[in-house]
């Protein structure tokens, strides 16, 4: 599990580990089977959750283009993200100041990776496994997992 205790807005931290891409189709789908009581079809309690859906994957790559998507279109999903027992999210831009208070209350940080370097960000994952909501193709959820994923410390938990 990523300890992210000390980690304080500012600073550049190189991931390693286990990551789960979802935007907002994913989003939706998971608090609607939430709101029915339903299981999800992944345990996420200790990792994070990337803003991405990565363009397809060519021969001989582990993940296509992977570079994060705009945060702010998740905002309203922040009270599901201590449900799912996640550590934090990635994506790219500012956050509302509902999110800033809900990761000080859960104790979730939020970070941010380059916009723009999809390509660069795909070397950094190791391994690519398509697993769930296959039919919303790129926006399917995908577990990575990825060794020195830079991202920054956008927001953090710290009182």
């Amino acid at each position: 599990m990523i300890d992210t205790s000390t980690w304080r807005k500012g600073d550049v931290i190189n991931l390693t580990g286990v990551v789960y891409t979802a935007r907002d189709a994913a989003h939706k789908r998971m608090q609607e089977m939430l709101e029915r009581g339903e299981e999800l079809p992944v345990d996420f309690k200790g990792a994070f959750i990337y803003y991405a859906g990565p363009t397809p994957t060519k021969p001989g790559q582990v993940v296509g283009s992977i570079g994060p998507t705009t945060s702010c279109r998740m905002d309203k999903f922040i009270e599901m993200m201590p449900k799912l027992g996640i550590k934090g999210m990635i994506g790219k831009g500012p956050r509302s100041e509902s999110v800033e208070k809900a990761c000080k209350k859960y104790g979730l940080v939020y970070c941010v990776a380059t916009g723009g370097a999809g390509a660069l960000l795909s070397k950094r994952v190791k391994k690519c496994e398509e697993v769930a909501f296959q039919d919303l193709g790129c926006e399917s959820i995908k577990r990575l997992e990825v060794d020195n994923f830079p991202i920054i410390v956008a927001i953090d938990f710290a009182k």
